[in-house]
């Protein structure tokens, strides 16, 4: 028995519309795209925020001292200890031959040994930049959070790799081993070296084949980008070596380079100091590729792994710095949001982030000798 009366209709084929390029990126309204008044508006949005949470924490405190009676009250001030600041004052302070961050008159301590943090004296700007990060904490709380306290953490992690490097024998601690072994992974998959393909001139309706307002293409770009970081770096740091791209045309694996790369790149990074080998590793997390962390840290290290560049430093030639080191990285993102624009909060934010982690490596790498 049939279940439908009606007789079957066959789809009705039409020709696709709308063929043509694609319209134009959206512009972005005034409100978006003048930095002053996105940071204003940021400013009165966390204003609000503070607000709301000021009014949520009095109500649910008049709420737990109504139903709790006295002993609440006791509790409640105890657990509002960490929301205050209990510093007025933060200073740098040169104690014993060495600079120190004061909280009034107590000194900046690791959070997990307790030590007092102690830096040298040539590295007064790393200690000032560590004073201004905990002079913005609003309170004791905001410590605990490790993304409030960048620099702190970037420190300390150079302090865990020196202590943990004197507590071995052979001066070779196993948190060094660890992080060469993350580090030396990049080298296969670093952003620097994962090129676009190139300009396919029988097909241009490729995405490849676009060009920017200059007339250049995305693989263009990358390679003027690449190029003189690898070439320096193979010159200069690791001499003999040879570094390729690691996209095939037709692939989305990434290639191995040539036999004996990834040792030289290896007995490089194990034999950095713990301040190198903290920012190499901060920089490489943060910009996803060793060649723009190693080339950064070789330009502003006054240790060891800046020796090779320290003729070229006084010659006073243009220095390879944080706009330099981020804008290598950030090839591919730059392209398409010239194309198509920002998302609001994210592309922005995301740009001034690798620009303040390629900028904490600086400080702590500069100022060792």
């Amino acid at each position: 028995r049939a279940i439908h009366h009606l007789p079957a209709q066959p789809a009705k084929v039409v020709p696709v519309y709308g063929t043509g390029p694609p319209p134009e990126p959206p512009t972005p309204s005034l409100e978006y795209s003048d930095a002053t008044a996105r940071i204003a508006r940021r400013r009165r949005q966390a204003e609000l925020l503070k607000q709301a949470k000021e009014v949520r924490a009095a109500a649910s405190a008049r709420n737990a001292a109504s139903k709790q009676g006295v002993a609440s009250s006791a509790s409640q001030s105890k657990s509002t200890g960490l929301k205050r600041r209990f510093w007025k004052e933060v200073s740098v302070q040169e104690v014993d031959g060495a600079l120190q961050i004061h909280l009034d008159a107590r000194p900046l301590r690791h959070p997990t040994t307790k030590k007092i943090i102690r830096l040298p004296v040539t590295q007064r700007a790393l200690a000032t930049a560590l004073a201004i990060e905990w002079d913005q904490l609003v309170s004791a709380q905001e410590a605990t959070r490790q993304h409030l306290i960048p620099l702190t953490s970037l420190t300390c992690r150079a302090i865990d790799i020196g202590e943990d490097d004197a507590a071995h024998p052979e001066g070779k601690g196993e948190i060094r081993a660890s992080i060469a072994n993350v580090l030396i992974r990049y080298l296969n998959t670093d952003s620097l070296l994962c090129w676009a393909p190139a300009v396919d001139v029988n097909d241009p309706a490729n995405p490849s084949s676009t060009f920017n307002d200059e007339g250049k293409s995305l693989r263009e770009v990358q390679e003027e980008e690449a190029m003189p970081i690898v070439s320096y770096l193979t010159t200069r740091v690791w001499p003999g070596v040879t570094i390729a791209p690691v996209l095939d045309e037709n692939s989305i694996m990434p290639k191995q380079q040539e036999p004996g790369t990834r040792e030289v790149v290896m007995g490089w990074i194990l034999g950095l100091s713990e301040r190198e080998l903290a920012g190499l590793e901060r920089a490489t997390l943060g910009g996803k590729s060793v060649l723009a962390a190693a080339r950064l840290v070789v330009e502003w290290s006054e240790g060891g792994a800046g020796i090779v560049n320290r003729e070229a430093a006084e010659e006073g030639g243009k220095r390879f710095g944080v706009e330099e080191a981020a804008r290598a990285v950030s090839v591919e993102v730059n392209w398409q949001t010239g194309r198509w624009g920002e998302v609001e909060d994210t592309h922005d934010v995301e740009k001034e982030d690798v620009r303040r982690q390629f900028g904490s490596v600086v400080l702590l790498v500069t100022g060792q000798g």
